[in-house]
């Protein structure tokens, strides 16, 4: 008999009929929508609409190098480059509202807003009918609170008391204690279960531990920003709300990320952002020491010129380089602006900056065409300078590490707990806003997941992608990766010695953690399993 099995399977099948018929409508959505973002400002003004896009260019641009002067340089011309990249679109706006071309210039920017948010909710393959399974309650509980981090927020939201309330062991982190070391002693002891409340570099560094000894670990959002808590749906508002993940809490994979021998969760930052915190006077004024350091980093001798390669892509001239656990959606994107659609995908954001005059800064406006401004995705990214070490700014923590830094993926390596009803739940967003293979879903012609571009491995802007993999990298405000480093959390001292792999050459095979088979799926990408260690 195969009753259970028809049902299962007539479910799937219907699932699959209704995803790809909300496919089809979000698709005939999108192109309604950049058709009306198209003909709102040729009705408005004819053809004297194309002269207005110009001037909204030109104001871009110029507020692009007033910015740039403002940064890169010191004195007259930088109160000059503040002034200009604020009366820039101001004079724009306000020559918009004279012409009466201001309403239909704001309609036009909502409607393909709306257009390209539909497009990438058209091209997003269906869920699957699975989810992630509920799962037990841990026995033997262990918690590491920072009691300094975020302004005081394991006191004020009362963490101590309410994880020993939930059978927690809790430890409170001493200025100088060595992170790791406590958190492998608490395995040793017996611990079936790591929590962290505290900043994004602390969670890395037990997230790690948890790792490498197949436990699940839970974050709790007590630190300034807590970036990972957000993308994993979290309530920062409401860190007490992730200890609900002890006892009514499902279990996800997710990747880590690693520069050298040391992991993020967040980001790596190289360059210029790397060069500023290591100033001492940072952590006490971080603007003034940001202002005073740039003008060297950007345009002096101490400029840094860094060489990369992604997956065999080479780039160089580069001022700065992020390198995230997995991609950041784009800073316009409307559904997620700066922040990961995913967190198992396997791949590494690349986000790359080179600027090195003013031509240079006006041609931002031009996004990845101009040269300035590269975005990609790779599993590894080999980073160089011309010196035998590099700074590096890790989940917002500054380390020092031997050049060449190799940075890797470790994908499906975390096991996650979170609390199975949670406000922030991540909506899972589309692929890129791919406007040909949009029209030929509108018309029936293409489904998610099956056809040609359905297969095992496509191809999204000539790159292959996997199954439900994006091109969206990049995150123009990510690039500071400020989000972990909290007063008073430590961390493990930072690699010395030679590193063992040579210069910019053939792309390193490096090898990456991973954990081992599991019959539970992340929510966010529920079609990938992660692969065995």
């Amino acid at each position: 008999m195969r009753h259970g099995g028809d049902t299962r399977e007539s479910g799937e099948s219907d699932a699959a009929t209704t995803a790809r018929e909300g496919g089809v409508g979000w698709a005939r959505l999108a192109l309604l929508a950049l058709l009306g973002s198209i003909l709102v400002p040729l009705v408005a003004a004819g053809l004297r609409s194309v002269l207005w896009v110009l001037v909204g260019v030109a104001g871009l641009a110029l507020a692009a190098v007033g910015v740039w002067w403002a940064l890169a340089h010191a004195g007259v011309l930088r109160v000059l480059g503040a002034v200009l990249s604020v009366a820039a679109p101001v004079t724009v706006l306000a020559l918009y509202a004279a012409s009466g071309m201001l309403g239909p210039a704001l309609l036009s920017l909502a409607l393909w807003a709306l257009a390209v948010t539909a497009a990438r909710t058209a091209l997003t393959p269906g869920r699957t009918a699975s989810g992630p399974a509920v799962v037990a309650a841990p026995r033997a509980p262990w918690v590491l609170m920072n009691p300094r981090s975020g302004g005081g927020k394991v006191g004020r939201f009362h963490l101590v008391e309410k994880a020993r309330s939930a059978g927690c062991r809790v430890v409170l982190l001493d200025a100088g204690q060595d992170v790791a070391a406590l958190a492998r002693q608490a395995v040793a002891e017996g611990a079936d279960l790591l929590a962290v409340a505290g900043g994004d570099g602390t969670q890395a560094l037990v997230a790690e531990v948890a790792s490498r000894h197949d436990l699940p670990f839970v974050v709790i959002p007590a630190g300034t920003r807590n970036h990972f808590a957000l993308d994993l749906g979290l309530d920062r508002d409401d860190p007490a709300a992730a200890l609900r993940a002890l006892t009514d809490g499902v279990e996800l994979r997710v990747d880590l990320g690693y520069a050298a021998d040391r992991v993020f969760v967040n980001n790596a930052s190289f360059g210029t952002y790397a060069s500023v915190v290591t100033d001492p006077a940072y952590r006490d004024a971080k603007t003034r020491t940001t202002l005073r350091t740039l003008p060297g980093l950007l345009t002096g001798e101490d400029a840094p010129g860094l060489r990369a390669r992604a997956d065999g892509r080479d780039v160089d001239g580069l001022q700065a380089l992020l390198v995230s656990n997995n991609p950041y959606g784009r800073a316009v994107d409307a559904a997620r602006p700066g922040r990961r659609q995913r967190l198992d995908s396997g791949q590494l954001g690349v986000v790359c900056v080179r600027i090195g005059n003013t031509v240079e800064a006006a041609r931002v406006v031009r996004g990845s065409r101009s040269g300035s401004l590269i975005r990609m995705n790779a599993g590894e990214v080999v980073v160089e300078a011309g010196a035998d070490t590099l700074p590096v700014g890790i989940d917002g923590e500054h380390v020092v590490l031997p050049s060449p830094v190799v940075c890797r993926s470790a994908p499906g390596a975390l096991r996650v707990r979170v609390p199975r009803r949670r406000t922030g739940t991540p909506v899972r967003g589309g692929a890129a806003a791919d406007w040909p293979r949009v029209a030929r879903l509108s018309l029936g012609r293409l489904f998610p997941g099956r056809g040609r571009e359905g297969t095992a491995s496509r191809e999204e802007d000539g790159r292959p992608v996997t199954p439900g993999g994006t091109h969206a990298a990049g995150a123009e405000g990510a690039m500071s990766g400020e989000d972990g480093a909290e007063p008073g959390e430590p961390s493990s001292p930072p690699s010395t010695g030679p590193s063992s792999h040579p210069p910019l050459g053939p792309t390193l095979p490096g090898t990456v953690p991973g954990g081992p088979p599991t019959a539970q799926q992340c929510p966010v990408s529920p079609e990938r399993r992660p692969a065995p260690r």
